[in-house]
């Protein structure tokens, strides 16, 4: 039924989100879409690191060379208007290459402007994007996830049963004579708010689909099961929270006996039986959309939103290394930029050409005004454009340990297992660590950056615990130790582990005003510098103190009175 709504209304519909691993249950769904779209709908399929030059179109430079003037090559989006683009791995692509799909699915046309062409190509479209992700590393951009008004999960099985004989062409031409009640709109849209779906985008996508399953029926007006279908099609796989259910009376003297059943009405051995999952014909119809969405939801999703649970988006960045860095050397390409060849630069050849090419004609009616032409391309240094690379950089995760007090030797003993455990990560997710603890009046560096684990145990082992807590010394020497790492290219990460109450100045004197005073200003320089943090409260009970210095940092506060080893390597992972 998804297949045939996409294939009637690809444009209004926006596109699928199909979440499948590569096999024949995906194929034969895409068989069947491809089926029911009209015979010279175009197909294209788009990979996840395509370039704007193919995606968008721009310069053809055989032509422009040929003929001496500017001429341009239509990209694929465009070559796609009227039919079907196919994301393979959308999971992977980039959100540059996200933006640009949603900015031409929002306007229908791609604009051109660039190599000194002003073109303006129609690209109406529908998006079928694949996602193949097995984890939470990988996830499809959120700005074409958005504009996808039908999420789908498939099974590794095929369907076994034969596609059911929808007229589409004659839905097709019928879909603009559709109408739709006021007050069905009404119901989507709070039903939508009650599901938290923040999005105006999603109301509307189900607006269309409703539209769009009237049409294949036959009906020239959306029905109440029309509505419902889109409810479970598009607001149930975007679903946040969940209606809680009414409180029921405790007295159940207090109830109202149940009515009296007419004298025709069957015995109860011979009634029909009703499905409990549903609301009844009369029910108001924001209940019976919601229902239509819960039966969408799997049991767990459905059991961690009622609970309060809802899912929240995936983080930007992820996986197995440090942030990503642009770099003029090394790395995954990802285009060129006009530039000068300096500082070990690499040229773009293909790119130099094409800026290079508009201009010809002019410039060889100025090298003809002053002399014999003596190249048959003129270059000039403003066409130069050099190569650009993307690499992850290095993660150095920074343990900051409070060794003082009473629980010095519980909180080393937790960094010193926390750090083991990731120093064997380390091997494979290629990171370094560094370990660094504060006491009496001043900080020291106990572990440089590294990934030797024989070090680290060298480094943690004769470490003694007591004395004052020179928080704010701690945090600027974690500070200063991560700005180094930052602008050695790495990625730093700190874990603070502390009770957070300071008791000793940055000038070393004692003093828990003063000393509080300081801690909160090394936070704020902490936070200033935009590195990464998790403050690990390692007191018997959460204190105050530490949630408040976290969120001077703008660090995750964990509070963990019983912390282990793996509970804090285990979120240092997750923080990463």
């Amino acid at each position: 039924m998804a297949a045939a709504l996409f294939a009637v209304d690809p444009v209004g519909i926006g596109g699928v989100l199909l979440r499948s691993p590569a096999g024949p249950a995906r194929d034969q769904w895409l068989s069947r879409l491809r089926h029911w779209l009209p015979a010279e709908a175009p197909w294209r399929r788009v990979p996840a690191h395509i370039g704007d030059e193919r995606l968008l179109g721009g310069l053809d430079l055989v032509a422009t060379l040929n003929q001496g003037r500017p001429v341009a090559r239509t990209g694929l989006l465009a070559e796609a208007s009227g039919g079907i683009v196919v994301l393979a791995m959308a999971e992977r692509s980039s959100p540059s290459l996200a933006s640009r799909m949603a900015a031409v699915m929002d306007t229908q046309q791609v604009s051109l402007q660039r190599d000194g062409l002003a073109l303006t190509l129609p690209a109406r479209l529908g998006v079928v994007a694949l996602d193949e992700s097995c984890g939470g590393d990988e996830h499809v951009p959120g700005a074409l996830t958005e504009r996808l008004a039908l999420h789908l999960t498939l099974g590794p099985r095929p369907m076994a049963d034969a596609p059911p004989a929808f007229d589409l062409p004659l839905a097709r031409a019928k879909l603009a004579e559709v109408r739709i009640d006021p007050d069905i709109v009404s119901a989507l849209c709070e039903a939508a708010q009650v599901m938290g779906i923040d999005s105006l985008r999603a109301p509307w996508l189900a607006w269309r689909v409703a539209r769009a399953a009237a049409a294949i029926h036959g009906r020239r007006e959306v029905s109440a099961g029309d509505a419902a279908l889109a409810a479970r099609l598009v607001l149930g796989p975007r679903a946040r929270a969940w209606p809680k259910p009414p409180d029921e009376p405790s007295d159940e003297s207090t109830a109202d006996p149940p009515p009296e059943p007419p004298p025709d009405a069957a015995p109860p051995d011979e009634a029909p039986e009703a499905d409990s999952t549903q609301q009844p014909l009369d029910a108001p119809l924001e209940d019976r959309l919601l229902d239509a969405a819960a039966a969408t939801l799997p049991p767990d999703l459905l059991a961690a939103i009622a609970a309060g649970l809802a899912p929240r988006k995936a983080p930007s960045s992820s996986g197995r290394s440090g942030s990503l860095q642009r770099s003029l050397w090394r790395g995954q390409p990802i285009g060129a930029l006009r530039g000068e060849l300096r500082g070990g630069a690499r040229l773009d050849l293909l790119q130099t050409l094409r800026a290079a090419a508009p201009w010809q004609p002019l410039r060889r009616r100025e090298r003809s005004a002053a002399g014999p032409r003596q190249a048959a391309i003129l270059v000039r240094r403003e066409d130069f454009h050099v190569r650009r690379y993307r690499q992850h950089s290095e993660t150095t995760t920074v343990f900051a340990v409070d060794a003082s007090g009473s629980q010095a030797l519980h909180r080393l003993a937790e960094a010193k297992g926390a750090v083991e455990l990731l120093l064997a990560d380390c091997y494979v997710r290629r990171d370094r660590v560094a370990v660094l603890a504060f006491r009496g009046l001043t900080a020291e560096l106990l572990l440089p950056p590294t990934r030797s684990l024989v070090r680290a145990k060298r480094s943690l082992a004769g470490l003694p615990g007591g004395g004052g807590t020179p928080l704010a010394a701690g945090i600027d020497a974690a500070r200063y130790l991560a700005e180094s790492i930052a602008r050695q290219g790495g990625t730093p990460l700190l874990v603070l582990l502390t009770d957070g109450r300071a008791n000793i100045a940055r000038d070393g004197s004692p003093g828990r005003p003063k000393a509080q005073f300081d801690a909160m200003a090394a936070a704020r320089a902490w936070r200033a510098s935009g590195q990464g943090a998790l403050l690990v409260d390692t007191s018997p009970q959460a204190q105050a103190a530490a949630s408040t210095l976290a969120a001077e940092m703008g660090a995750r506060y964990v509070a963990l009175p019983n912390a282990d080893s793996k509970a804090i390597a285990g979120m240092m992972r997750a923080q990463r």
